[in-house]
Order: C-alpha cells, then structure tokens, then sequence
C-alpha cells in the first residue's frame, strides 16, 4: 500500500461561486478527495490555507517548500500532491524542483474549471496526480506539475492559455510523460540540478522585481523598484536579451551599487543569447547583468529570489547550474 500526501492551498480546483458571482477558493483538501479513491493507495490530506495563487506571497510559497519537505521526510509517504491555482503554479512548482532533491514525486496540480461545475476538471486531475505520486515509474524525475493527463517538468514550463483545460505548455519541448487510467508513462526523464537549500524567512522579504523593455522605454521603473526595496531586477528583454541605452546605463550604475540584474526575455520561447551591441545584450552583460539563458522570465525572478536570500552576491556561477 502507497501514502500519498494531498496539501491544499487553494485554487480553482478548491473554488465555488459565491453570491456575488466571483469564484472563491474555500474548499479543504479532505473535501477535494471526496470520490476521489485511488486503488491500493492511502491517501492523507492537510491543508496550509486555501488562496487564489494570484494573491500568494514569498511567504506563502516558502510555506508550501516546508510542508512539503515536512511530509517527504516521513518514512512511510511516498509522494506528495500539492493542489494549486494554476495562475502562479508554474512560479511554485519550479521552486520546489529547484530545493526538491530526493526520489520521491513531488506534483502539482489544480483545475480550468471551479469545483461546483458539473464538468470541472478538478476531480480527474487530483486523482491522475496522485497516481503519479505514487508511481515508481515517477521516483527520481522531481518536481512536476500534472494536468490534463500530461506530465510537465517545471523548469521550461508555462501557463500559456488562461482558460483552455490544457492550459501548460513547455518551451522548446513538450510533456515528459503521461497518466491514463492511473498508469504513469514517462518517455523523458528531466536533468536535474543540484537542489538549493529550502529558503527561510529572509526570503519573505527579499523582493525582485521585473521590469519590461519596450521601444522608448527608460529607467524610470527600474530605478522606482530598487527605490522600493527590490535587491534584484529581472529585465524582460526584447528579443534574444536587449535593451536601449538608458537601460544600459542604468544596469552600470545599479551593478555597481550591489542590485543583482537578471537578463531575460519577454519572448515566449527560446533562450537568451547576448548577440548585439549598442546597448543589446553583449553591452547588457558587460555592464554586469546575469544571463538567465532558458530560464523563462518569472522563474528567473524566483532563482534569484532564492539566491538573494542566502545573503550571498550573486555570480553568473551560482546561475548557471540552473539556467
């Protein structure tokens, strides 16, 4: 007999109408479960607290890496299901597979459709989740979100259709796998980095922010969020990583003064490569910034979150493990 552990924290797939027609997360994991058996495996529940992941914090996410850490440590669990809303569940599912290092699955996810629609997708993704959770097929591929039948390795992974029921798709690839009638087919097993420690309350509050490149823009923006506390910018750049020159004098001046400047894409897909000059990505780097490369934008915001809170400056060395 497996155990899995279902930690809830919210989401669509925890989510009724409420009198004023707005959809709000309000169900526990036990109730999640109601009809959802899942032959020869035991399944536990708890619940962190049950929120639209549009409204998680630093804190909250920390809280997730810690219960889930908490459950993996005990002997006789042999996954974890974390259900989530899929608005930020790529931002959590890759934190977890950047301090995730064991065997055990770790897998996330939630549902396109609230739990009190005849049709809501909820119900068939926990149990398709905790069957992979319980996989041996599953043992050693990490962290990965699981929906809509597919499995998904978070590090190249992103929401891409705000309501469509197979709302994820990886860039430069595809699903690592399946789960159809409860049985686990992986056809791709992910690289995985080292793990990085799980991150503590300095976490909470170390803020980065990111800032879009767009034609005209200045460093007005940028110059506010270091203004407002931020201890890194992540810059979503045109293109392969470019910028224009008031951009480029700002990453000279804020490298110097200690601000951690992360280089990165607004580009859906394809990674960041330093090919022009005249305050393009070869400048950029040159004046410090971090090359990020196919680290999709707001997982870099995260990595150098997670980086920062170690009180350590972050190098290109301590980035390109993960990138």
């Amino acid at each position: 007999m497996k155990t899995v552990v279902v930690i809830g924290t919210g989401g669509t797939i925890a989510s009724t109408r409420s009198e004023d027609g707005g959809a709000v997360a309000m169900r526990g994991a036990a109730d999640l479960l109601t009809g959802v058996a899942v032959d020869e495996i035991e399944i536990r529940s708890r619940d962190l607290f049950n929120l639209g992941s549009f409204l998680l914090r630093h804190e909250h996410l920390r809280r997730i890496c810690e219960a889930v850490s908490d459950e993996l440590a005990r002997e006789e669990v042999d996954g974890v299901v974390v259900t989530h809303g899929t608005d930020t569940m790529e931002e959590t599912a890759y934190l977890l597979s950047l301090v995730h290092g064991g065997d055990k699955p770790v897998v996330l996810t939630g549902a396109q459709r609230t739990a009190d629609e005849p049709d809501s997708d909820g119900p068939r993704n926990l149990r398709d989740a905790i069957a992979v959770a319980a996989s041996d097929t599953a043992r050693g591929c990490g962290t990965v979100i699981v929906f809509a039948g597919a499995l998904y390795d978070p590090a190249r992974t992103r929401k891409h259709h705000t309501i469509a029921a197979e709302p994820f798709r990886t860039s430069d690839g595809g699903p690592i796998g399946t789960v159809r009638d409860g049985v686990t087919t992986v056809t791709v097993r992910p690289v995985r980095p080292p793990a990085l420690p799980l991150p503590d309350a300095r976490f909470d509050a170390t803020r980065v922010d990111v800032v879009a490149v767009y034609p005209g823009v200045d460093a007005a923006l940028a110059e506010a969020a270091v203004a407002a506390g931020a201890k890194g910018v992540i810059l979503a750049g045109t293109g392969t990583g470019n910028a224009t020159h008031a951009i480029l004098d700002w990453v000279r001046a804020a490298s110097d003064s200690g601000v951690a400047v992360g280089l990165s894409t607004r580009v859906a897909a394809g990674p960041v490569v330093p090919i022009y000059g005249n305050g393009g990505g070869v400048d950029l780097v040159a004046a410090g910034a971090l090359q990020f490369a196919s680290v999709p934008l707001f997982h870099a915001r995260l990595l150098l979150a997670l980086l920062l809170a170690t009180g350590e400056d972050v190098t290109q060395e301590m980035v390109d493990p993960y990138r």
